[in-house]
């Protein structure tokens, strides 16, 4: 691996495995088939809604890899430059030549000073990337990813000639995100780009994947883990709401009732607030009274059913 220096250091990631990680075989077959892509020599893409782990299943496809990490978040502000980098600032230089005491020969030089960004980083070094969200970016801004998964080098506009034309190291390897092209604050995607990346849908985890991250998560016995992953998916197959809620939710109440030291019951009022609180503003945009009185009539079917 080349060396890098301080500013590259600081922003890369050495990867590890997380402590409290759930690999249920829903987990290890989408993580199986990525790390065959990736070793094939092509990018992954995780593509599917909010809630559906795809940040966290691209972290630990990058724990499996091995290599050190930089992470891009997308961005509508980015710039090519904010991924490849840029000129910022000048180099001076000065000689001052006595070497003959009669002869005093003074040379002065200033050059603009090239500054790497994680992009180049990622590539220069052989990391693994990790663009999160990345068709929040705009689509110009990510052209520079075309030449480097395809052509394996990319242009920069650096002073130094010998930094003109970059290659990519051969350990170099990226992994995507992104969200639906409905969702506000998405791009769509360049076809080109598309076409350059093996791209695996997610959807929410099955039963058993919600249930083990619920518990996990928040600590909870099983039966009151079961209970919360019931109400929450039971929501979400009625089919009623705005937005159908995810693990996130779950998560959320189970944290919740942890915190408070209480456990779900139909017979506890506050744990029937909690699912609202948090159900309700998961599964709507703009917070009608329409969908609130939606959504607490299907819950206190659900919590009535489960608990």
């Amino acid at each position: 691996m080349k060396n890098t220096s301080n500013n590259e250091t600081n922003i890369v990631l050495a990867p590890r495995a997380m402590s409290n990680f759930v690999e249920t075989p829903y987990i290890k077959d989408i993580t199986s088939r990525a790390l065959t892509y990736i070793h094939a020599g092509f990018p992954v893409h995780f593509r599917g809604p909010s809630g559906t782990g795809k940040t966290t299943v691209a972290m630990h496809l990058a724990s499996k890899i091995g290599r050190q990490v930089v992470i891009i978040h997308g961005d509508a502000e980015y710039k090519t430059s904010d991924l490849v980098g840029s000129e910022q600032g000048y180099r001076f230089r000065k000689l001052d030549d006595r070497f003959i005491h009669s002869v005093h020969k003074l040379e002065e030089d200033m050059e603009k000073k090239w500054v790497n960004n994680r992009l180049t980083i990622a590539v220069k070094n052989g990391f693994t990337l990790i663009y999160d969200e990345f068709t929040r970016s705009r689509p110009e801004a990510n052209n520079i990813l075309l030449p480097i998964l395809q052509e394996r080098m990319f242009s920069t506009s650096a002073g130094h000639e010998e930094d003109y034309y970059m290659k990519v190291h051969p350990n170099f390897c990226a992994i995507f995100t992104s969200n639906p092209e409905e969702y506000a604050g998405v791009n769509r995607t360049q076809d080109a780009l598309r076409d350059r990346m093996v791209t695996l849908d997610l959807d929410h985890f099955d039963y058993e994947t919600e249930l083990q991250i619920t518990k996990a998560k928040s600590d909870l016995p099983l039966k009151e883990a079961e209970i919360i992953v019931n109400i929450v998916r039971g929501l979400r197959e009625s089919g009623k709401t705005e937005f159908a809620p995810t693990i996130r939710g779950s998560i959320m109440i189970a944290k919740t009732m942890t915190a408070l030291k209480t456990t779900p019951s139909k017979s506890n009022g506050m744990f029937k607030t909690i699912c609202r609180d948090i159900l309700t503003s998961e599964t709507s945009r703009v917070g009608s009274k329409t969908n609130q009185d939606r959504v607490k009539k299907i819950l206190d079917e659900l919590i009535e059913n489960f608990s």
